[in-house]
């Protein structure tokens, strides 16, 4: 199939109140139809991974298309410069801490990409940044992550968090959760340091979104046993 072909079986899924949620409250772009994720990962079932595909969908500015080019992006075969791209291309909605993170943290380039992009001056690139690393460390063994790589990261966070734009703030404590939770080695390291920030506060839009207190999830990890278990995909 053609991305145009994927786009007019787009626009009829749409739905006008979807569709309103996503543009009014969550940042999301025009174009877009409104399609539910559930009825992206529908055809995603289909298509399961064409790499070219993805690149076409993605580069039509659809704000459906470039979430459902994520989904079936063929991870292994994507360039730097194909990600790049993407994190410059990827204006709102889940687009930069989501789609591209994922995409990227599933390649073999996304720790690389992920510590260029957090010093971005660009906003939406530091969301993928900080998404990016989220997702390397929930997907990769302890012993292929950099821990002092890692622990400088965390104090970065501490350091730096309260004078940094409000729509990093929230991928920046996401990225404190996940190592907490994935990297059991700087879990103590990521609730202390999580303590001592204090709660985070950042106007995140006219939406029910809020900022999580790191401590408390990790903990709720800790309590369910899961500290430490990997995942084997990021993306849904």
């Amino acid at each position: 199939m053609t991305a145009q072909e994927i786009l007019a079986e787009l626009q009829p899924l749409g739905r006008a109140s979807y569709k309103r949620i996503i543009t009014t409250n969550h940042g999301v772009k025009e174009p877009c139809f409104g399609v539910p994720v559930s009825e992206l990962k529908k055809i995603q079932k289909r298509i399961k991974k064409d790499y070219q595909l993805a690149l076409d969908l993605f580069a039509t500015g659809n704000y459906d298309a470039m979430y459902l080019a994520g989904l079936i992006a063929d991870d292994a075969r994507m360039t730097k410069m194909d990600l790049q791209r993407w994190a410059e291309q990827a204006e709102g909605g889940s687009l930069p801490g989501a789609t591209v993170a994922w995409v990227a943290a599933e390649s073999p380039h996304g720790w690389e990409l992920g510590l260029q992009w957090i010093d971005s001056p660009k906003n939406t690139v530091a969301v993928a940044g900080w998404g990016t690393l989220s997702s390397v460390v929930a997907l990769k063994a302890d012993q292929d992550l950099d821990l002092p790589a890692l622990q400088r990261l965390i104090q970065r966070v501490q350091k730096t968090i309260h004078q940094m734009p409000d729509a990093v703030r929230r991928p920046m404590i996401h990225f404190l959760i996940a190592v907490g939770t994935y990297v059991q080695p700087l879990t103590d390291l990521a609730i202390k340091t999580g303590e001592a920030l204090g709660p985070v506060t950042a106007d995140l839009g006219n939406n029910d979104c809020q900022m999580p207190f790191a401590p408390d999830y990790i903990r709720k990890a800790q309590a369910r046993g899961t500290i430490g278990k990997k995942t084997k995909t990021v993306k849904c």
